[in-house]
């Protein structure tokens, strides 16, 4: 903090938290994912969005930057093609996600206009593959509900804190 008790710019951002492969039911660790995200609402004043399944809980506590409207996280995939499978919380910006958009191999509908939605589609065409091609600062969490796995990573430079704990 300054000294006038304003945040440094660096310390206003999203912040997100996980709690994967749940030894009790989610509904027991959701009360408890909540109250630890609030720890840092300071980060993401904004929104928080919670998606919970029945081997995961993740908390996003969104900045609006991008999309102030429409980029509400967590992001899932699109579910007019009853795809509602993958889960995307995201702190940090991906440079280029307009040249990722255009590479694409098949088309994709978007429902926001987040840079972030893009890693939804680059994960169902390639995999985890597709995160040495992003650009920008990132940490983010990615849930696929039917294999029931997690994919957490960073930029490689580690410009946005993560976390990790077992």
């Amino acid at each position: 903090y300054r000294e006038n008790n304003e945040m440094e710019s660096q310390e206003v951002m999203c912040a997100i938290l996980g709690i994967f492969n749940l030894a009790v039911p989610s509904s027991e660790l959701r009360t408890q994912a909540v109250a630890l995200s609030k720890k840092q609402q300071h980060r993401g004043p904004d929104w928080s969005g919670v998606y919970e399944h029945d081997n995961a809980v993740i908390v996003h506590e969104r900045l609006a930057i991008v999309d102030v409207d429409n980029g509400s996280q967590p992001l899932y995939s699109p579910h007019e093609v009853n795809d509602k499978k993958y889960v995307l919380a995201v702190n940090g910006e991906i440079y280029n996600h307009k040249q990722l958009t255009e590479q694409l191999e098949k088309p994709h509908h978007f429902t926001t206009h987040s840079d972030c939605e893009v890693l939804l589609a680059l994960y169902k065409e390639k995999g985890t593959e597709f995160l040495n091609s992003l650009e920008g600062m990132f940490a983010f969490i990615l849930y696929d509900e039917v294999k029931q796995s997690y994919f957490v990573a960073r930029d490689p430079v580690g410009i946005i804190p993560l976390y990790i704990g077992h």
